[in-house]
């Protein structure tokens, strides 16, 4: 399907205002039992959750990371964390939808202009989106762009096109990433529905399927000079840009290992079979299938705690921004990138392992989970964050500075 599928100057209800992280929490909660029910249908037929979205940003908690001087809650990023985890427990798509607006948010605190925080901050308030146009296909490497940003008399003019849009369908904003005349990495504001702006629904990934991660197409696209921040600045000192964006990437490997361990303990208990050699009448009393389970339920409680901890030194590190803090924040939040990566794969393997045969039929969609956990740990490969966490203890090499990490 071609095009915008939904314009986004509608009227619509003002954001709620959320005052505490434990009513984060909650409305959290509420909404992800809401979501849940129709997850696997969603997945099924691919249905996009634009209601969820909906109400999700009526809710209020998109802008739970608006720093408090602009009226937000500026929730710790372990809370952060957790809302991401219960969410995408309950639909891993939706989970991950606001991972790129919260990164955006942590972008701009950054490096924004104190106009540009002002006017941003309070759309998010009143309950905009922002999606991300950033990765492209073709490029040597998922950092390079071909992307370019070009001055155009007051304003500027950008041309290219994206890939991986996460968001971009469901979003008020689309936040473009593009290269300046001098090779430096800006991102720049535009209004959905801009002209020169397509979007293009041909995700196809079999996994994370309601995503709407397709393709944004940027022909001479004009953007105001006041509506770009220069990224690249985010990326030449110590900050927690990187950190953050990678954290909630965590809870949304931490909410898919739930879910799919919850469904686990549901088909054993109600439906699986003991194994026939087993002496056993119910499959919950095979002492092997309760060792696995155990198994995955003491690594989901580390992954929980890692991943609080990690919030909780990149709240540091927000607080007291320097090279020492930084460093133990993007280690944490490494550990944290990986221990959930795994446990997120174990966890869906592990269903069927122990659900059996029955388990893998088609009208379950049991499946989703685990095409989720392989489709979304494809993010920053952990294989690189052990090199990384490895090469900084034995050779005290400092952590590349950059959004995976």
């Amino acid at each position: 399907m071609n095009s915008v599928l939904r314009q986004t100057d509608q009227i619509r209800p003002v954001a709620a205002r959320i005052g505490s992280d434990e009513e984060a929490i909650a409305t959290a909660r509420r909404l992800a039992a809401q979501f849940a029910a129709r997850a696997a249908e969603r997945d099924a037929d691919r249905i996009l959750p634009f209601t969820e979205l909906d109400l999700l940003a009526q809710s209020g908690l998109l802008a739970i990371t608006v720093p408090a001087q602009y009226g937000g809650l500026d929730v710790s990023n372990a809370v952060l964390a957790e809302i991401t985890a219960i969410l995408s427990e309950a639909d891993g798509s939706i989970g991950q939808i606001p991972q790129n607006h919260f990164y955006i948010l942590e972008a701009l605190r950054t490096d924004g202009s104190e106009e540009q925080q002002r006017y941003f901050f309070g759309r998010v308030l009143a309950g905009d989106r922002f999606g991300n146009a950033l990765s492209e296909r073709g490029t040597k490497t998922v950092g390079h762009y071909n992307t370019r940003i070009t001055r155009d008399g007051p304003g500027y003019r950008i041309n290219g096109r994206k890939f991986y849009s996460t968001g971009v369908l469901f979003a008020d904003w689309i936040t473009i990433f593009a290269l300046d005349p001098e090779d430096r990495l800006t991102m720049a504001f535009v209004p959905k529905g801009t002209e020169g702006v397509e979007i293009v629904d041909d995700w196809d990934g079999f996994g994370q399927r309601t995503t709407g991660s397709g393709t944004t197409i940027l022909d001479n696209v004009y953007v105001s000079a006041d509506s770009v921040v220069f990224h690249h600045k985010g990326f030449e000192r110590p900050t927690t840009i990187g950190s953050v964006g990678q954290i909630v990437h965590a809870g949304v490997d931490l909410g898919i290992a739930r879910a799919a361990f919850a469904e686990t303990l549901e088909f054993v208990r109600t439906k699986s079979r003991p194994w026939m050699d087993s002496g056993l009448d119910r499959a919950s009393d095979d002492p092997l299938t309760i060792a696995k389970v155990g198994q995955i339920a003491i690594r989901l409680e580390a992954a929980t705690a890692l991943v609080e901890r990690a919030g909780h030194k990149v709240d540091a590190a927000q607080v007291e921004t320097t090279e020492e803090k930084v460093i133990a924040a993007t280690l944490a939040v490494a550990a944290a990138k990986v221990l959930t990566t795994e446990v997120a794969i174990e966890a869906a393997n592990t269903l069927f392992e122990l659900a059996g045969t029955s388990s893998v039929q088609t009208g379950l969609n049991l499946d989703r989970h685990w095409r989720n956990a392989r489709t979304h740990t494809l993010h920053d490969p952990v294989r690189w964050k052990y090199h990384v966490v490895g090469n900084y203890h034995l050779n005290g090499v400092t952590p590349p500075k950059n959004g995976a990490l």
